[in-house]
């Protein structure tokens, strides 16, 4: 049993979830919420060590053209489709992978970030890398751009080893990556919640992570983001639900990360709980981000979120979190999440789908 806690890193992340349950019994929700739901997948089309080139385009190709079956019932209070975010990984690149994703991009239903398997790198190695894999995936439109025309990106690291944060150095290499991120254009990191020891101690969290910002595990800690207060010179830790819930009919107590899988497939219960971390800018209650995760390219996971269960998602969505009373729903990328993250802290009220695009703008597919 012991062996088994340990797997599970609890000692990275409990006394983190027991404030986070604090903060929620002590607060009380405003009658009106608006809901941002945004899927972050590690998009991945040649994941498995036997997947071929073919194997990898035939699973874009699953996508392009059986997300827009599935999503295009649906509109949130926006008027906007279901929004993915599909984190591409650079050392996967290929046009003929790029190009239906502009599509669905073009089309409204998402937009492309950087994902990125790293290992035994430098500050110099990895700076080449994501100045190759950003010039490979901008090319076809994806990625935004600032007024001096350098690129913007949101990021999460392959391997869940952001900053070097495996005791025995794997999976990375460069202490001071998060620095090296920023400097290179990237706003916010999706990476946490982790089932590796990479996991922090601040979960359920919005917040810009503390202290020197070249060392390793620099996000280990931070200040939550709130309303009156910002900080120009590091990355936004945007993290998804992580909770203990247990299963319906059951007893035993489960980890909820919030990501979707074959073995794991959304639900209503699920759902409700993500929505119940109460994941929000301190000071803007009212905007509960639920960032959730997949690894959507494999089939067995593009079959759970493209086909019924995914619909179920979308109609549990409706019907529970977009009455107009209690619940309004905006569908978000990860774009559009740190901007309206962005907008809360700077005081701004009313409904968040106004402030999509208020700092970061929207990639040249999109425009």
């Amino acid at each position: 049993m012991l062996k088994r806690i340990r797997s599970k890193n609890f000692t990275n992340w409990l006394g983190g979830y027991g404030k986070s349950l604090v903060r929620r019994t002590l607060s009380r929700p405003p009658r009106h919420r608006h809901l941002l739901f945004g899927i972050c997948d590690h998009y991945e089309p040649l994941w498995g060590k036997e997947t071929d080139f073919e194997q990898g385009l035939a699973r874009v190709q699953a996508w392009q053209h059986g997300y827009p079956k599935m999503a295009e019932p649906y509109r949130d209070a926006d008027g906007m489709k279901p929004r993915h975010s599909f984190f591409f990984p650079g050392e996967q690149y290929a046009p003929e992978y790029l190009e239906p994703l502009a599509d669905l991009a073009r089309a409204g239903y998402g937009e492309v970030e950087l994902h990125l398997h790293h290992d035994g790198d430098t500050d110099e190695s990895l700076r080449a890398d994501l100045a190759n894999f950003l010039e490979k995936i901008a090319s076809h439109g994806h990625l935004s751009r600032n007024a001096e025309g350098g690129y913007q990106y949101a990021f999460i690291h392959g391997n869940w080893c952001l900053a070097n944060a495996r005791a025995d150095g794997r999976w990375c290499g460069v202490d001071n990556e998060m620095q090296l991120l920023f400097e290179t254009g990237c706003y916010a990191d999706y990476t946490f919640p982790s089932p590796e020891e990479s996991q922090p101690g601040q979960v359920n969290s919005i917040y810009w992570p503390t202290g020197d910002q070249s060392r390793r595990r620099a996000y280990e800690g931070g200040t939550r983001a709130r309303v009156g207060t910002r900080e120009h010179d590091r990355l936004l830790m945007i993290t998804g639900p992580l909770a203990l819930t247990k299963r319906p009919g059951q007893n035993r107590v489960r980890i909820e990360s919030s990501a979707i899988d074959a073995g794991d497939p959304t639900s209503p219960e699920r759902l409700r709980s993500w929505v119940a971390q109460n994941i929000h800018v301190a000071g803007r209650p009212e905007w509960v981000f639920a960032k959730i995760h997949t690894h959507g390219a494999p089939e067995g996971n593009a079959e759970v979120l493209l086909g019924a269960q995914g619909r179920e998602l979308h109609e549990t969505l409706a019907n529970e979190y977009n009455d107009g009373d209690r619940w309004t729903l905006h569908y978000v990328t990860a774009r559009e999440m740190y901007n309206i993250a962005l907008a809360a802290m700077d005081g701004k009220t009313g409904s968040p789908g106004q402030y999509r695009d208020y700092e970061v703008s929207r990639p040249p597919v999109c425009e």
